[in-house]
C-alpha cells in the first residue's frame, strides 16, 4: 500500500513538472491519466501490479 501510494504521488509530481515545464500540453496528459485510470480496471491490472511489486523487490534488494 505505500508503495502504491509512493508511486501515485512521485507520478502526479511527474506530470505536473511536465505539464508546467511545456514539455506535455494538458490534453495528453488528461489522456494518460483516463488511459491509466482505465487500465485499472481490466483484467491486466493484476500482472501490471505484480510486475511494479517485483522491480520495487528487486531496488529494494539491491545494497549499495
Amino acid at each position: 500500500m505505500a508503495i502504491s501510494l509512493s508511486v501515485v504521488l512521485l507520478l502526479a509530481i511527474i506530470l505536473v513538472v511536465l505539464i508546467r515545464g511545456g514539455n506535455i500540453k494538458a490534453g495528453p496528459a488528461i489522456v494518460a491519466v483516463l488511459f491509466g485510470f482505465f487500465l485499472a480496471s481490466t483484467g491486466m491490472a493484476p500482472s501490471i501490479n505484480r510486475f511494479m511489486n517485483s522491480i520495487a523487490e528487486t531496488i529494494n534488494q539491491i545494497s549499495f
